[in-house]
């Protein structure tokens, strides 16, 4: 036997226990949620046949379709805002000269994750209800006369989706952008470019990646969100993961939860599918 064939098999035997385990944890899990999505609701809210296209007709079509596009108009609402404070925070990051002014704003950026994210989460809540932090400023600067309805709205989610993604956006633009070469800068303004063209044109396109990236990071996660629209957002703000744990919960609706979480993981798919594709592309340049 060859040395070629002999490290052949010793890499497949050695990716055994790997496929063991995604096809036991993953794969198996996956291809039953599929097949549940097909059949009929039994008592108690069990998966049973016979087989029906109802659920699917439901989670996109019907009555919570509005919940659907409302999750992916949150996700999306997130990320741009998230992009919008996320590169120019990243850039000024990344192009201070002094090294502890950039080691001290990554540690702030990072710094909220040392604290459980429930707890951020619930924090929200007291800095946004009637009676909270917000409203009791504004009330005694005068601003308002009542208080302001700002918790379970879509507001509070995506006020909580920006704050809990916002670091994923940061850092890596932040990489792409310590990777850029500011002679290309320079060169530009020698051609006649000023500042804003020579950032749309240069500085922008070359850092696309880091933009792709941090985008993928946060609308993916955004669109699955369970824990802050649960705390912040209610009914007004209830996103397609709180109605998917409502349909597995007590006397639920296993066949149209099932469902609703494939038709989660295609709009996840197609997120990816679409990063991907960009990455190739900026490759290709």
């Amino acid at each position: 036997m060859s040395h070629e064939t002999r490290a052949k098999w010793s890499g497949l035997f050695l990716s055994i226990p790997t496929i063991f385990w995604l096809g036991l944890f993953f794969i198996l899990p996956l291809l039953i949620l599929v097949v549940f999505s097909f059949m009929s609701r039994g008592q108690g809210g069990i998966a049973e046949m016979p087989l029906t296209l109802e659920n699917y007709d439901t989670a996109i079509f019907g009555q919570y379709n509005i919940i659907l596009v409302r999750s992916v108009r949150i996700a999306l609402t997130s990320t741009i805002i998230c992009l919008i404070i996320g590169y120019p925070l990243a850039f000024f990051i990344s192009t201070r000269q002094k090294h502890w002014v950039r080691n001290l704003s990554l540690f702030m950026v990072i710094l909220p994750f040392w604290t459980n994210f429930l707890v951020r989460t619930y924090a929200w809540r007291i800095l946004l209800g009637k009676e909270g932090t917000i409203n009791s400023i504004l009330l005694n600067w005068g601003i308002i006369k009542e208080p302001l309805q700002m918790l379970n709205t879509e507001f509070a989610v995506i006020i909580g989706l920006v704050y809990g993604f916002l670091p994923f956006m940061v850092l890596p633009i932040y990489a792409s952008v310590e990777r850029f070469n500011f002679r290309f800068v320079e060169a530009a303004h020698d051609l006649g470019a000023n500042d804003w063209k020579a950032f749309w044109r240069v500085v922008f396109p070359l850092t696309l990646p880091g933009v792709y990236a941090g985008v993928a990071l946060v609308f993916i996660p955004s669109v699955g969100a369970y824990v802050t629209p649960d705390l912040l957002g209610g009914t007004q703000g209830m996103m397609i993961g709180n109605l998917i744990a409502r349909q597995f919960g007590g006397s639920g609706h296993m066949p149209r939860g099932s469902a609703l979480s494939v038709v989660m993981m295609a709009v996840v798919m197609a997120a990816l599918l679409v990063y991907v594709v960009l990455g190739m592309r900026e490759q290709d340049n």
